[in-house]
């Protein structure tokens, strides 16, 4: 599997950590935030820019586009009433990194800053693997991290949170926690998770900083978004036709494209396994707006009853990027599916001969 820009960066992976600790700990001064207008964070565009547009009068998005943000999808219990950070504290931060982070050690994935923020009581943050049995890839793989001052990538709910489940989703997920196994966990590839086949992340796929970037390829008639893990493409009609019958359902969904403005707007119904937890009846409606030469803010509201209480939505800033996007040649090399099956079989004669 190719990583993009492998390269020794990963320091600032673990900045929001350390500012989390720092605010929490009464380190930094805590004011009241004015609107980050003025914040070197901020993705204003220089005076006097303007949207380029294609040949059709259409926004230009066209391009690879990366998603690094070091903004935790939810905001940590720590900054409850806490928006958005100061510039000072950000900076602040960042000249406490190489001090905590191994570029040789695992690599740090998930909500970093909730993470150590909870270790912080501890007095220390241990970078250790999400998997500590076989360990996984290192820090020095992991690309820029890149920053804004906001808390949370949820924008809706206000409190930066998911919302409620619903008391029908809570009964689902406690009724899968609670069912038992009727197959071994590998007795084939069939078992494992499509991630892990090789077969697909999900789309539109939110994490960053792990082959997180995506190719925009535009014509008059359909819009390409081109993720580089998996090499997931989708191919988005732009129509006002209806979407397909409620019962054709995709792997990505069933997506219709819009302009609105100089806002490419794409809804997604009709998908196999739903998106972030949710039931297969999802509606995901995307909105990519171009603020400035290097960024694109990307919102993603999220629609279905059956699973939260009200819809939410995030945003997330994908910047702009020189590079092209990576083959992620993962089937090809997997020989990882053979060891988890090999292992599986092991433990399998292990617990016969103890019988």
């Amino acid at each position: 599997m190719r990583h993009r820009f492998a390269t020794a960066t990963g320091r600032t992976h673990l900045c929001a950590v350390l500012l989390a600790m720092m605010a929490a700990g009464g380190l930094l001064a805590s004011d009241d935030l004015d609107a980050q207008s003025s914040s070197k964070y901020s993705t204003a565009p220089p005076p006097g820019w303007k949207v380029p547009r294609l040949a059709d009068g259409k926004p230009d998005l066209q391009g690879v586009w990366g998603n690094n943000a070091v903004t935790p999808m939810t905001r940590p219990v720590q900054w409850k009433d806490k928006t958005e950070l100061t510039d000072a504290e950000v900076d602040e931060l960042k000249g406490f990194l190489a001090k905590f982070v191994d570029q040789g050690g695992d690599a740090i994935f998930g909500n970093l800053i909730q993470l150590v923020l909870n270790a912080k009581d501890k007095g220390e943050f241990k970078q250790t693997s999400y998997d500590p049995t076989t360990g996984n890839y290192n820090q020095f793989w992991m690309a820029d991290r890149e920053w804004d001052n906001r808390t949370s990538l949820i924008t809706d709910p206000p409190d930066g949170q998911f919302p409620p489940l619903t008391a029908e989703a809570q009964a689902r997920r406690a009724a899968a926690a609670a069912r038992p196994r009727t197959r071994g966990p590998a007795d084939g590839p069939e078992d494992r998770p499509l991630s892990e086949r090789c077969i697909s992340y999900g789309a539109p796929r939110t994490q960053p900083n792990y082959n997180s970037y995506t190719q925009i390829i535009q014509s008059p008639d359909n819009v390409v978004l081109l993720q580089e893990m998996i090499h997931d493409a989708r191919v988005v009609p732009m129509t006002t036709k209806p979407h397909l019958p409620k019962k054709i359902r995709q792997l990505h969904g069933d997506p219709r494209g819009r302009w609105e403005g100089d806002t490419l707007v794409i809804e997604t119904t009709n998908y196999i396994n739903g998106f972030q937890g949710s039931t297969p009846d999802v509606k995901l409606t995307e909105r990519y707006t171009r603020v400035s030469p290097d960024f694109i803010n990307w919102q993603v509201t999220v629609e279905d009853p059956a699973t939260w209480t009200k819809p939410y939505t995030l945003m997330i800033r994908l910047k702009k990027a020189e590079g092209h996007i990576y083959e992620y040649a993962c089937h090809e090399g997997n020989y990882a599916m053979e060891g988890i099956l090999g292992g599986a079989r092991r433990e399998e004669q292990a617990a016969k001969k103890k019988q």
